[in-house]
């Protein structure tokens, strides 16, 4: 502050994470753009919560608000397993040390600074508060929680990937409006004493007093919720709480290519800052500094992501210019080695995809363009990826580029440009591994997970070998599975080992699912039923179900095979792979 002759700053973050100003983390993107509109920005990362406070007070009030996020995670995810156990690291803080936030870090961080600065307004954003901003279940404390906005006691709530709404919130205080003035902005949640406060009547649903004694009652309300998530043109959603009410207005539509070509514009140094100088490196920006981020948003709504639920159904590409002037950044940067570890997204096939015919979108409810089926309305070509792979190979000082996010392949089934795509994919950008997620083998548990049949997994192994054999590569795909999914019983794990056997598959890591607000997967977990039908579903709860599930994927240990070899998966005489970062690789996009 004294270097720029700042004697004030008009919002401060207060972060769960380290301080890492590259753009694949959320902290880093808010605060640029706030100071791209000409506000001064300070961040706070993962403040002492158990002392005086200090780190709380040590700037003192800011001139319009407090920022609030958890990081990049939700904190519940970050601190626990599938089965509740206590992490021993965090890969958002220097040397994976774990215990930097509390649990519920959002609402902790909120309401402290609530009591300190009781007039001075707290926005929450990210991950955690986005996913929590309606009554939700809780699987960490197995409770029916309220909305954020209540437990946390902020003033305003900001969804989604909120550039937009930040800015707004940002103008609207320095222009003088209160916040009970700020009624009508896009993607904001905040709490009101009628709904007389709306310039247009929301959809109400159930009270959370009505849901917390009808678990049928949240799976209606999740429909709705998911619905208007997908329409081009949602309404305002309201939800009461004893005698207030949660007013969650509509989101802006989806960002212009211009719009998020700006946004990756903006000077990030691309490095953790240097209060980090001395400290052990940050594994997750090691994981990420030379990877780059082509799109955002995914159309696959899998029924336990939470990604279409945060970023949005709709995707929002960058231009090849914009992605070609960060590479061309990162190439001209002295620690670079000349490896790009990734150009991706949450799914790496998706980028410049829309709907051919916007009319027939903007009347469209389905949450998937890929399930039950393809859209015949999809644009689906994957010439303009194929296209900027290329663009990308002839950069100077860029040796090698693989691709680190999951490719969907049954996005890849029957596109315009498959063949093209797919030969340059594996001969050129895979690590000798291919990351793909079949995530089951049954097709009655992958119709809860909105997941193709298995036979299209089979296809497309086929064809990856057949190109590795033409092309005298050893490469192999990682299948990612997840066992305790709602409606997976102990007999279809029975026919899940029975497929895995048959094509020799040897999983190491799978995934125990993990109930997170705000997904189809949680509500049948939570309520027993699937919201859109309202059937029973059976879901494995008990510590015995789920390491009985689990226990089938590991067929190969019990016929005594030899399974010293490290890693993901294995296939047929595949050499050993390197060993996976697990769930916390899994879940690099969940903010």
């Amino acid at each position: 502050m004294e270097r720029l002759g700042w004697d004030y700053v008009d919002v401060i973050m207060i972060t769960g994470d380290a301080y890492i100003d590259h753009p694949a983390f959320g902290t880093a993107i808010i605060s640029r753009v706030l100071e791209h509109a000409g506000f001064r920005v300070a961040v706070v990362p993962q403040p002492n919560w158990r002392d005086d406070l200090r780190d709380f007070k040590k700037l003192g009030k800011p001139r319009l608000f407090f920022g609030v996020n958890s990081g990049s995670m939700d904190s519940m995810v970050n601190h626990y397993t599938a089965t509740k156990r206590l992490r021993s690291n965090d890969a958002y803080t220097p040397g994976g040390l774990a215990g930097q936030r509390p649990d519920y870090a959002v609402t902790v961080y909120s309401n402290i600074l609530k009591q300190l600065f009781p007039d001075t307004p707290v926005v929450l954003g990210g991950i955690e508060a986005s996913l929590r901003r309606f009554s939700h279940y809780d699987y960490w404390s197995d409770s029916y929680k309220k909305s954020i906005m209540i437990d946390s006691k902020a003033d305003m709530l900001v969804y989604g990937m909120g550039e937009k709404a930040i800015v707004a919130v940002a103008q609207a205080l320095h222009e003088g409006k209160t916040i009970a003035e700020m009624t009508e902005i896009p993607q904001t949640a905040y709490v009101a004493k009628s709904l007389s406060q709306c310039a247009k009547q929301p959809v109400e649903l159930y009270s959370y007093e009505d849901c917390l004694h009808d678990k049928i009652l949240d799976a209606k309300n999740f429909r709705v919720i998911e619905e208007q998530s997908n329409l081009c043109k949602p309404e305002k959603i309201a939800q009461r709480f004893g005698n207030e009410y949660v007013i969650v207005n509509e989101p802006y539509p989806t960002m212009s290519t211009e719009e998020l070509d700006a946004v990756y514009a903006l000077p990030y140094s691309r490095l953790p800052h240097s209060r980090y100088a001395k400290k052990p490196p940050i594994p997750a920006y090691d994981m990420i500094k030379d990877s780059v981020t082509i799109h955002r948003g995914c159309f696959g709504a899998c029924s336990f992501c939470t990604i279409s639920a945060h970023q949005g159904k709709f995707i929002a590409s960058r231009s090849e210019e914009s992605i070609i002037a960060e590479l061309e950044k990162i190439a001209q940067s002295p620690h670079f080695k000349g490896h790009i570890t990734d150009l991706g997204a949450p799914s790496a096939n998706m980028y410049g995809m829309h709907g051919r015919d916007q009319r027939l979108c903007e009347k469209c409810k389905r949450p998937s363009c890929l399930f039950p089926q393809k859209c015949k309305n999809l644009n689906d070509s994957h010439i303009r990826l194929t296209r900027l792979y290329e663009r990308v190979e002839r950069i100077p000082g860029i040796k090698h580029i693989t691709i680190g996010s999951g490719v969907r392949y049954d996005l890849l089934s029957g596109a315009e440009g498959e063949r093209e795509y797919l030969s340059q994919l594996v001969r050129k950008h895979v690590s000798g591994r291919l990351k793909v997620a079949p995530e089951h083998t049954e097709d009655s548990v992958l119709k809860l997970m909105r997941k193709p049949s298995f036979a299209l997994f089979e296809q497309f192994k086929k064809q990856f070998d057949e190109i590795n054999q033409k092309y005298g590569l050893r490469q192999q795909i990682i299948p990612y599975f997840i066992s305790s999914h709602p409606g997976c019983k102990a007999q279809d794990m029975g026919k899940l080992e029975q497929r895995l056997r048959s094509l020799r598959v040897m999983p190491e890591q799978v995934q125990d699912f993990t109930p997170t607000p705000m997904t189809l997967s949680t509500t049948m977990f939570y309520t027993g039923v699937n919201p859109y039908t309202l059937e029973p579903v059976f879901s494995a709860k008990t510590k015995d179900e789920k390491d009985k599930q689990k226990s089938f994927f590991f067929w190969y240990k019990k016929n005594g095979m030899d399974t010293k070899h490290r890693g993901n998966t294995r296939f047929d005489k595949g050499k050993p792979v390197a060993k996976s970062f697990g769930n916390k690789k899994r879940n690099k996009y969940n903010g």
